[in-house]
């Protein structure tokens, strides 16, 4: 089994930052945040691959950055000048041999 334990969710005020971490229980290819908002489709935000390679969503390009520490196993995003359309569950994803895997979901809210 794999687990991953997200923090770093919460409330904060259009144009704050927050900054998510996921914690991983062993190594991965490619680590990326997924974020869901009501009624809308589960869309990619920011992937990393071990060799620190990166994909980011057009809409969070320039806020939005994505980082990890193998060390640590763990995955970061920084979220700068967050937008109301930034209210969403970010899910923490792994890729891995035996398949892929989701955290439990982390709420940001931003508020106007």
């Amino acid at each position: 089994q794999v687990q991953l334990v997200e923090s770093g969710g919460g409330l904060v005020q259009a144009g704050g930052s927050l900054r998510l971490s996921c914690a991983a229980s062993r190594r991965s290819n490619i680590m990326g945040w997924y974020r869901q908002a009501p009624g809308k489709q589960r869309e990619l935000v920011a992937a990393i691959t071990s060799g620190g390679s990166t994909n980011y969503a057009d809409s969070v390009k320039g806020r939005f950055a994505i980082s990890r520490d193998n060390a640590k196993n763990t995955v970061y995003l920084q979220m700068n000048n967050l937008q109301p359309e930034d209210t969403a569950v970010y899910y923490c994803h792994l890729i891995t041999h035996s398949g892929d895997y989701w955290g439990q979901g982390t709420q940001v809210t931003v508020s106007s």
